[in-house]
């Protein structure tokens, strides 16, 4: 217990990197990725076939390989960020492209007989977006966007690549250090602990919105 309550200091710095990175993350990626969702939908054909394109690169090439691309490969052609500007701009990218997927998904499933409906009773589309279509579409895309939002907390640990402090990688410089694996078990716990309580909430807004079936 001694040893755990020298090294919890440095772990916990690193758990607040990790969660600043997925909150601006998630304050970033889902509004883009609501938007790119109306824009895949979009009658503008070259802007459906752009926005397909940046979904299909983002989703189909790692994670890792795009936050080495853009922290150490855009320098090349003049373009610098800081470390942990660069893994924001990476995550954000990545993740709006899966949530894009998702929205789009959700209006896909809410049937046009229902927007057609709310015209006749007089509703604008605006108003039969927002009483109407936009709560079905947030309870059809919940558990998706949940399992997202877990797995951006976890794949946080890939910011080590740019040698950013996160929880990940102070656990890893204490086993080095030390020659030991309880950091890492200690990482383990807190990640567990993280994910328990993104769940929790998942869980809470799945119920608030239990009334719509």
């Amino acid at each position: 217990m001694t040893y755990v309550g020298k090294i919890l200091p440095s772990l916990l710095n690193g758990t607040k990197v990790t969660l600043w990175l997925f909150i601006i993350t998630l304050i970033l990626s889902i509004p883009l990725g609501v938007i790119l969702s109306w824009g895949l939908r979009s009658h503008f054909k070259p802007l459906q076939w752009l926005l397909h394109g940046y979904v299909w690169l983002m989703r189909g090439t790692p994670l890792l390989l795009q936050l080495i691309f853009i922290f150490y490969g855009l320098p090349t052609i003049g373009v610098v960020f800081e470390r942990f500007t660069a893994a924001v701009v990476a995550f954000t990218l990545n993740y709006a492209a899966y949530f894009a997927e998702i929205f789009r998904g959700g209006l896909q499933a809410v049937s046009q007989d229902q927007r057609e409906a709310a015209a006749v009773l007089g509703l604008s589309r605006w108003q039969a977006f927002r009483f109407i279509v936009w709560p079905q579409v947030i309870k059809i895309v919940l558990p998706s966007i949940g399992n997202e939002v877990i797995n951006l907390i976890k794949d946080s640990s890939l910011v080590y690549v740019l040698g950013i402090g996160d929880l990940l990688r102070a656990g890893n410089v204490a086993t080095a250090r030390d020659v030991t694996l309880i950091p890492l078990v200690l990482v383990g716990i807190i990640y567990l602990i993280m994910t328990a309580v993104l769940t929790f909430i998942q869980t809470k807004i799945e119920q608030r919105y239990s009334y719509y079936e």
